[in-house]
């Protein structure tokens, strides 16, 4: 008897849906593409220049004029208005079941996020979140804010970590969200070695693993797999780069890729090996 796929496994395997395949099924087609990329007008508004990006490597997306990107199942709820289990529906049936043309995309920048308040991590809530995925409230406090914000007339408050463009990486126990613009967080302490992650609660991990790390490292997060091809330039001063991305097929694809840009990257998913990234295998180690 065939098991049902649980809904991780169905999202595990819908990722790999090919970005460019899930918008020509929608209508829309690329103006210019090379081996690594292809550029598309913006399907979220009218535009004469092509600004929306896919990374053919890495099957991300990203919209320069939004400042927001993702993976091919945001791509389809962002497009289609629809849930998570909707979009999974459709990338693995290729139905739409609704008219994908009667939305209005000029809305899409209109009902983003907007940043209310930012302050000291205080609030009870937030903090018993980054403990119970392994981090102390000191540490947290080195890097992250509480952030207080609306989306659609609705106020929220999250954990926030500031971006280069600063725009805000968002998390509590409910929701992953970000304000536009996105980009990287990159902080520089002089030192001659760089720390790379994926998200906000690697980096945390590794800092509560190692006190010193902050001292000792420069570090980077990329707030998303989709700049991994624009930060080739910032290794040029280090002596060394460790990659803590995370164990999937993306993130291995992106180390991949760093790799073969600079000799001086050094892959550390070794670490974590077992696990999904380097946050699961430090609330791991503090059960």
């Amino acid at each position: 008897m065939k098991r049902k796929k649980t809904f991780r496994t169905r999202c595990e395997t819908a990722r790999d849906f090919p970005i460019e395949k899930a918008l020509a099924k929608l209508g829309h087609f690329p103006t210019r593409t090379s081996v690594k990329e292809a550029w598309f007008p913006s399907p979220f508004r009218s535009e004469t220049q092509a600004s929306f990006k896919v990374s053919r490597l890495l099957n991300r997306w990203y919209d320069h004029g939004a400042g927001k990107g993702g993976n091919v199942i945001d791509l389809v709820c962002l497009l289609n208005r629809s849930t998570v289990r909707e979009a999974l529906d459709w990338l693995e049936n290729g139905q739409i079941s609704f008219s994908f043309h009667q939305h209005r995309f000029n809305e899409f920048k209109e009902e983003g996020i907007k940043i209310r308040e930012v302050k000291i991590l205080g609030h009870k809530a937030l903090q018993e979140y980054v403990e119970k995925r392994g981090i102390s409230l000191p540490t947290a406090l080195g890097l992250c804010r509480e952030v207080h914000y609306s989306l659609r007339d609705r106020m929220y408050f999250a954990i926030g970590l500031q971006n280069d463009s600063n725009g805000w990486e968002l998390r509590n126990k409910y929701v992953k969200n970000s304000s536009s613009p996105k980009d990287i967080t990159y902080i520089k302490n002089g030192n001659r070695r760089l720390i790379v992650t994926e998200g906000m609660f690697d980096m945390l991990s590794l800092m509560e693993r190692d006190k010193k790390l902050r001292d000792q490292n420069d570090m980077l997060i990329l707030n998303s797999l989709a700049f991994v091809e624009k930060i080739p330039e910032l290794f040029e001063s280090y002596e060394s780069v460790q990659l803590y991305l995370d164990n999937d097929k993306a993130g291995k694809r992106a180390v991949e890729i760093s790799l073969e840009q600079s000799p001086k990257c050094r892959d550390m998913s070794y670490v974590y090996k077992d696990f999904k990234d380097v946050n699961a295998w430090w609330m791991s180690k503090k059960l």
